[in-house]
């Protein structure tokens, strides 16, 4: 792991402003830059650079905890006296000051200055411990940038500053700083970088191996030790002599998992879990109320169901469910999703927050997604994914995998890396569909009375669904479309914006490019657990005309297999952790946000063994 930079001297890292070209039309950058950015740059570029340029931020634990620390500290706001008058005053201790420089285009809210007979010295609050100093506590190097910054701002206004100070909290410890001539010049060639590092307008790449990364608020967001190895093995498996970072040929996504156990260990540094769960409201004629923090389902007579809003992570209503204005505010608030489904299933859309914020992605989406060359090399990588996980699913779940089937599967797989156009890989995938639902029901296994099949399933068919298998498949697909939009959202992506799926009005392209390789490996494993470990039984399906729909009992039935799937711990077989399906999603949006931002030059697709 490498260790901190010396705590006496900011050390710049060597990849600060990347090499690779901006972005086309730079962003317009706020006027100043705040203090505390400086600290997020000396500390980890690529943290600034989320932070400040693209303006993404995610709590953790340290970062609540240091906001209540900060609230009580910014509770009482002092003025600070103007610098004739401060010459004149005995003491000097002035809370939550802000203050901006013109010169350096700075601007720092202080959490104390204090002083004596006009000599002021910022003092800052920190939440960890100060760094180990052969003559004792010193402060870190992104906290002596910060401080420094906020000396400079204090000294262009007129006052006269020669230290500064850190109060470390878990210590108790007073480190004091002083605002030296070296000290001066190391800060002000850091701001110099950030602000070329801004406007560059490219990420720059991840710490390796760091140990910065377990405890920062957007390591799930980062992908930091995902994207350094993903970047290695696709600059292995690219041609000798050809640099893939920058190489726009065909380098196989299906190279990175033919190496036994992916790309090598790499740390997991996202949970393996989401501790929230998704409320589902499935009732005729009931409404979503609020008390307080807690979500109320009634129906005309009593309360049915509560809810802490803080432990849900989405509401899903099915039919003719409402919800009060107080509730549609507070999720939109949180930037937790309301999804609406018809009563039979069908995902009409979302009610969220502005949770799209990420307009350089979606720049950079929009431009893509007009070049033919990346949506053909995409289109093709997913196709391949989702034929080789049907491949795989037979394999693990059929009563005699047939082996004519599960060759023809494998060679389709391989062809896809040699065709010449979308319409090419739509006639692959339609092909495959077609022997992969051949098959589908040698996985079902569940008998009825007198010992034949329970269900029946010959093809798949949709709008409406003319059999129970085919019924439970179209929920299935909603619910995952569902999720991946919303997976969209939380990234920056623009959903309805796909690189295989053409656009259409109303529907979710890129969600369903994401989704297919995981049509099997989630929702058809989703229905055949339902099926087979009787979650739902033939019982639970309605029959009108040609149409078959689930009861009310029967979609609870199959939502609660649902999300035990999503639930479910997978070992992702390219970084060798484990996490449940639901975290698999978020990661793979966020490895194609790196190919399509330009930091890999590939997607790896989620594919099992």
């Amino acid at each position: 792991m490498s260790a901190e930079p010396r705590a006496d001297r900011l050390e710049l890292p060597a990849r600060a402003v990347p090499a690779r070209a901006a972005l086309p039309g730079a962003a317009e950058l706020p006027d100043y830059l705040p203090a505390r950015m400086l600290n997020e740059f000396v500390y980890c570029p690529r943290l600034f650079f989320y932070e400040w340029v693209e303006g993404v931020f995610a709590h953790s634990a340290d970062t609540v905890d240091g906001a209540v620390r900060h609230e009580r500290v910014d509770a009482k706001t002092d003025e600070l006296p103007p610098p004739g008058e401060a010459a004149g005053e005995e003491q000097i201790h002035s809370r939550s000051v802000t203050l901006s420089s013109e010169r350096h285009r700075l601007i720092a809210k202080i959490d104390l200055v204090e002083g004596v007979e006009g000599l002021v010295s910022p003092v800052d609050y920190k939440k960890g411990r100060p760094a180990d100093g052969d003559d004792g506590p010193r402060a870190w190097p992104a906290d002596r940038a910060q401080l420094c910054a906020q000396a400079l701002v204090l000294r262009d206004n007129g006052y006269a500053c020669d230290e500064a100070v850190v109060y470390y909290a878990e210590t108790k410890q007073r480190v004091r700083i002083p605002i030296d001539a070296d000290l001066t010049a190391q800060t002000e060639s850091a701001i110099e970088a950030a602000r070329s590092l801004a406007e560059a307008g490219r990420i720059p790449l991840p710490l390796a191996d760091s140990p910065k990364c377990p405890r920062c608020s957007l390591v799930s967001i980062c992908l930091p030790d995902e994207t350094l190895a993903t970047e290695r093995a696709l600059a292995e498996a690219a041609p000798e002599g050809q640099l893939a970072l920058f190489s726009t040929d065909a380098v196989p996504s299906a190279a990175l998992f033919e190496r036994p156990g992916g790309i090598g260990d790499v740390r997991r540094l996202v949970p393996a879990r989401d501790d929230l769960r998704p409320l589902y409201v499935t009732g005729h004629n009931l409404f979503i109320g609020k008390s307080g923090e807690v979500l109320q389902i009634r129906d005309a007579k009593r309360t049915v169901q509560e809810a802490r809003l803080r432990e849900v992570s989405q509401v899903n209503v099915f039919g003719n469910v409402q919800a009060s204005a107080a509730v549609i505010q507070a999720l939109c608030f949180e930037e937790k999703p309301l999804a609406h489904f018809s009563f039979g299933g069908w995902f009409y859309g979302l009610t969220q927050g502005l949770a799209l914020k990420n307009v350089f992605l979606r720049r950079e989406q929009f431009r893509r997604a007009e070049s033919e060359p990346f949506c053909l090399r995409l289109a093709a990588d997913i196709v391949a994914t989702k034929i080789r996980n049907q491949r795989t699913l037979l394999q693990r779940n059929h009563v005699e995998p047939p082996a004519p089937a599960l060759e023809q599967l494998k060679r389709l797989a391989a062809r896809t890396t040699s065709a010449g156009s979308v319409d090419t890989l739509l006639g692959i995938e339609g092909t495959a569909a077609r022997v992969y639902f051949e098959h589908f029901k040698g996985m079902l296994k569940v008998e009825d009375a007198a010992g034949g099949p329970a269900f029946d399933f010959e093809q798949r068919n949709r709008r409406p669904p003319r059999d129970p298998i085919n019924a439970l498949l179209s929920l299935a697909y909603s619910l995952l479309a569902r999720d991946l939009t919303i997976v969209c959202h939380a990234v920056g992506f623009d959903p309805y914006i796909g690189f295989y799926h053409q656009p259409r009005f109303g529907r979710p392209a890129l969600a369903l490019d994401l989704m297919e390789g995981f049509r099997p490996l989630v929702a058809d494993s989703a229905v055949l657990s339902a099926v087979n470990t009787r979650m739902v039984s033939p019982a639970d399906f309605l029959t009108t005309g040609k149409a078959v729909a689930l009861t009310a009992s029967g979609r609870k039935g199959f939502i609660r297999a649902y999300e035990q799937r999503m639930d479910n711990l997978v070992t992702h077989p390219l970084f060798g952790y484990r996490v449940s399906y639901r975290r698999v999603l978020e990661i793979q949006a966020r490895l194609l946000a790196r190919y399509v931002s330009g930091e890999l030059t590939r997607y790896p697709g989620f594919e099992t063994r």
